[in-house]
C-alpha cells in the first residue's frame, strides 16, 4: 500500500463506540496521527485566533533540505478533520516535489479554513503572519488557491518568511508551470512516441485557467493540436480566440482519442472508470494528485499508458518560487525547470526496467532524497 493511500483505509477502519468502555474507540483524529505516521510528518502546527476568526493549519513535512516552501490555501472546508487531510496530503506533496526537483527546501502545506464571512481581510493575514513569524523560518508561506500577491504583501509587513509578494516582482509562476509540463510532454513524447518535437501531436487540455492557459500557448508555438475543455466559458473562449483550440465538454475529454491528456484542473480525476475510457497514449498535465489511488499509476501502465507523475511534471511553479525566495537568477530557474525533461526520461527508464508504476519510481526517488 502506498503513503497516500492510507486516508481511504482510515475511513473503513472506524469502530462505533463501545458500551462497555472496555475497548477504546477510534476516532477520526486517530486516523489523522497514523496518517501523519505513516507520512513520516516532522510537524504540524495549529492556531486560532479569536479576534479575527483564523483557524489555520500549517504541516511541516520535511526540513532535512532545508526550510520548508508551501502555499498558503484558503478555502471552505466541510470540518476540521478534513482540513488537516488535506494540508498532511499537500505538504507531503510538496516535500516530493522539492526533492525530486534538488530544491534545497523541504515541503509544507498551510491550510486555512475560510469562514462564512472575513470581516477584516488585513487583520486575518496578519494574524495568520504572526503564526508563520512564530514557526522561526522553518516555513515559508505563500500565494495558493484563495490567497493572493496582495495576501502576501500584507503578510510580508509582519514576517519576511514569504514569497510571491506583487513588490518582489515575482509575478504569477503559471508560466513556469506550464513550461514544465510541456518539457514532460516532450520527455514523453520522445519516450513513447520516438518524435523529436510535438509538431501535429494532439493534446487534449483539460482545464483553461491560469497553467491551463499558459500550457496551451506554449504547445500551440510548438505546433501541437490542442483540445481544451473548462466549466468558465469565458477562460475556454480565450484560448479559442488566441490559440485556435478546438473545444468540447468537460465529461466528454477522457472519451477524445489523442495523443496527450493534459489535466490542468480537478485533482483525482483518473480514477478506473475515466482511465478505462482514455483514448491516449501519454498522461501528463499540472493538475496536483491526479491519481484517485496511487494503485492506478499502474493500471495505467498495465493499459500502455505512459504517466508523467503529476508532482515531477509540475514543480516548475515551486522551482520558480524557490529562485525568487534565494535569490536565485530566472534563469537558473528555467535551468532548473527545462530539466525535469531528463528527470522525466530517468523515471519512465527506470520504470519500465524495473516494471514499476512511474509515481512508484519517482516517489521511491523522492523519498532516498529525504533520508
Amino acid at each position: 500500500m502506498g503513503v497516500l493511500d492510507v486516508l481511504a483505509r482510515n475511513a473503513a477502519m472506524k469502530q462505533s463506540p463501545d458500551t462497555n468502555h472496555k475497548k477504546s474507540r477510534h476516532t477520526a483524529l486517530d486516523g489523522l496521527f497514523r496518517y501523519a505516521s505513516v507520512l513520516n510528518f516532522g510537524e504540524v502546527h495549529v492556531k486560532f485566533d479569536h479576534n479575527t476568526g483564523l483557524k489555520a493549519i500549517v504541516a511541516i513535512h520535511n526540513l532535512k533540505r532545508g526550510s520548508a516552501i508551501g502555499g498558503c490555501r484558503l478555502i471552505h472546508y466541510s470540518n476540521a478533520d478534513a482540513a488537516f487531510e488535506d494540508a498532511l496530503r499537500l505538504g507531503y506533496t510538496m516535500s516530493l516535489k522539492a526533492a525530486i526537483s534538488n530544491l534545497n527546501h523541504g515541503g509544507a502545506k498551510a491550510v486555512l479554513m475560510k469562514p462564512k464571512v472575513i470581516e477584516d481581510r488585513k487583520a486575518y493575514m496578519e494574524a495568520f503572519a504572526d503564526f508563520v513569524h512564530d514557526l522561526g523560518g522553518r516555513y515559508i508561506t505563500a500565494e495558493d488557491s484563495g490567497t493572493s500577491p496582495e495576501d502576501m504583501d500584507i503578510i510580508e509587513k509582519r514576517t519576511p518568511f514569504v514569497v510571491g509578494t506583487t513588490s518582489s516582482g515575482a509575478g504569477d509562476p503559471s508560466p513556469y508551470t506550464a513550461l514544465g509540463v510541456k518539457r514532460g510532454i516532450e520527455a514523453a513524447v520522445k519516450f513513447k512516441l520516438d518524435r523529436e518535437d510535438l509538431h501535429g501531436i494532439h493534446v487534449t487540455i483539460q482545464g483553461a485557467g491560469h497553467v491551463g492557459y499558459y500550457l496551451a500557448k506554449e504547445l500551440h508555438a510548438s505546433g501541437a493540436r490542442l483540445t481544451m475543455c473548462d466549466v468558465n466559458a469565458k477562460s475556454l473562449q480565450r484560448c479559442v480566440d488566441e490559440f485556435g483550440v478546438n473545444v468540447c465538454a468537460p465529461d466528454v475529454i477522457y472519451d477524445v482519442q489523442a495523443d496527450v491528456f493534459a489535466p490542468c484542473a480537478l485533482g483525482a480525476i483518473l480514477r478506473l472508470d475515466t482511465i478505462k475510457r482514455l483514448r491516449v497514449a501519454i498522461v501528463a498535465g499540472s493538475a496536483n494528485n491526479q491519481l484517485a489511488h496511487q494503485k492506478h499509476g499502474m493500471l495505467l501502465r498495465e493499459r500502455d499508458v505512459l504517466y508523467a507523475p503529476d508532482f515531477v511534471v509540475n514543480a516548475g511553479g515551486l522551482i520558480y518560487v524557490a529562485a525568487v525566495y534565494d535569490h536565485v537568477s530566472i534563469q537558473q530557474a528555467k535551468h532548473q525547470t527545462n530539466n525535469l525533461y531528463q528527470i522525466l526520461t530517468e523515471i519512465f527508464t527506470q520504470s519500465e526496467e524495473e516494471n514499476l508504476a512511474t509515481n512508484t519510481v519517482a516517489e521511491k526517488i523522492a523519498l532516498e532524497r529525504l533520508r
